[in-house]
């Protein structure tokens, strides 16, 4: 069979991810810190590009009223169109069951490699320096938060709790400030403490070094009346007053010399083992402030936002004096390069504000009352309530922080679990289904009572909650509840006492 060349025509459709689309979906997700850096090296690379004063002369401002870049003057027609449609389907991969639809519009192939963050790995900001960098505390705390199940109350306290913890693994927050400023109990903050300090590494989030060391002590089964004794008055130990020690601790030599070796084993930095990174100021990117009639303003900070102009005056001084080809096409790239990039930038904020907003509206409850009553929310929610795909949703919220009269507080910490109705009703919230699992397990009289988990999770069905099994243990195990055959056996041997 002959082998030869030939050439054939296909006709196809698919969607085309743009370089400049690219840099619109780029732009959204970064953080304003970030985006200064960003803005600063297009202003050195595009000499169209300025920024805008904020007190011109009268004169050079009445120059500029016709050269000021305006919206229609780009020349796609179509481009807010196209950008908002670049933010909702850009990255099909992000959606909430992690595949890739079918996209079926005009132009050439879809690239998806390049497509997830808005460029490949090698256009990604230090993306090696990443993959190498050592794992932060914070990350680390964050981590076994969502792996703990807690109610969405209980997660937010823990949050900000973690947020307080600095580098050495100590708490630098006062408890009563976190009780006021969320609007819960100094109970409910001191509860959700005690499973944040049970997180690794063990004696993270204590207040002190004394708590610090007791929580290690605790973990090794160590920590009985002369051990306590021997933490509440560490400052002797410094002082190497063995004699006052052995009087408190009511032991002899031997026994304090063995005491006084465990605490030297124990760590007085339990964070110091996890990666630090240097702190970087946070400045919100949008205010909330309470308006009459019990309603909420919500403002962009306008001190966070790039304020770039395009040249147009020396855009036409140079455009006149190119001669070549090349110069020619260079002066074109950079006009149209500076208007879409503060295009790019309006439709940043429009979009950062449209979704602040209905976080706002759907949090209320949080902003007037406290974290009681935060309710189950996710990205799908608001997307759907402003139009908008969840991976837009996703990029506003990361990154991007709030300043509310409850504190200062990433886009992120507003979005909670809930757990689903079988009967397709309305959610239950993860709090109330902890609560009649704590109930149910507390019922529990007898060893032939004693619920497994499977039963538990049908119990719950059959009462409308669909949850998995899985989940049912991460509950009971964030409750510090046993499994059921440890309770078994504990009453099993309560009964033969």
């Amino acid at each position: 069979m002959a082998l030869g060349a030939r050439l054939e025509l296909r006709q196809g459709q698919g969607l085309v991810i743009t370089p400049q689309l690219q840099q619109a979906i780029k732009l959204l997700q970064l953080s304003n810190l970030e985006l200064e850096a960003y803005v600063e090296g297009e202003l050195e690379r595009n000499p169209l590009l300025q920024r805008e004063e904020g007190e011109a002369e009268p004169e050079r401002e009445t120059e500029r009223a016709s050269d000021d870049f305006a919206a229609d003057e780009i020349p796609d027609s179509g481009a807010a169109a196209h950008l908002d449609i670049a933010h909702d389907q850009a990255s099909p991969g992000e959606q909430a069951t992690g595949d890739a639809p079918e996209a079926q519009q005009a132009g050439g192939a879809i690239d998806w490699s390049r497509a997830g963050k808005g460029g490949s790995f090698e256009d990604s900001d230090d993306f090696e320096g990443r993959l190498t960098r050592e794992k932060t505390l914070a990350e680390h705390l964050h981590e076994q938060l969502a792996a703990a199940g807690l109610a969405p109350a209980g997660a937010a306290i823990a949050a900000v709790l973690i947020d307080a913890v600095d580098d050495g693994g100590y708490l630098r927050c006062d408890l009563v400030e976190v009780a006021e400023r969320l609007g819960c109990g100094l109970d409910a903050v001191e509860a959700v403490l005690t499973v944040v300090q049970g997180f690794e590494p063990v004696g993270v989030a204590a207040r002190d070094v004394r708590e610090c060391l007791m929580l290690q002590l605790k973990d090794r089964d160590r920590c009985d009346p002369a051990m306590m004794a021997l933490l509440d008055n560490l400052d002797l130990l410094a002082r190497r007053d063995l004699a006052a020690l052995r009087k408190l601790c009511g032991v002899d030599d031997e026994d304090l010399r063995d005491m006084i070796a465990e605490i030297r084993a124990l760590t007085p930095r339990p964070g110091a083992a996890f990666g630090g990174e240097p702190a970087q100021p946070v400045a919100p990117d949008v205010f909330v402030r309470e308006g009459p009639g019990g309603l909420w303003n919500v403002e962009l900070n306008t001190d966070t936002l790039p304020r770039l102009l395009v040249d147009q005056r020396y855009h036409a001084r140079i455009a006149g004096g190119a001669r070549s080809e090349q110069d020619k096409v260079f002066v074109t790239d950079c006009l149209a390069s500076a208007n879409w990039l503060i295009k790019s930038l309006d439709q940043r904020a429009k979009t950062i504000l449209k979704v602040a907003s209905e976080i706002v509206r759907q949090q209320d409850g949080f902003l007037a009352f406290g974290v009681e009553h935060l309710r189950p929310l996710n990205l799908k929610t608001v997307a759907e309530a402003i139009g908008m795909h969840e991976s837009t949703v996703s990029r506003v919220t990361s990154n991007k922080y709030m300043a509310t009269p409850r504190g200062l507080f990433e886009m992120k910490f507003f979005f909670t679990s809930s757990i689903a109705s079988t009967s397709g009703g309305e959610a239950h919230s993860a709090e109330s289904v902890r609560h009649r699992i704590k109930q149910m397990i507390e019922a529990e009289r007898a060893e032939a009572d004693v619920l497994s988990d499977d039963r538990i999770v049908e119990i719950l069905k059959e009462g409308g909650i669909d949850i998995a099994r899985r989940t049912v243990a991460k509950y009971r195990e964030a409750l510090r509840i046993p499994s059921s055959v440890e309770r078994r056996r504990m009453l099993k041997a309560a009964e033969v006492a």
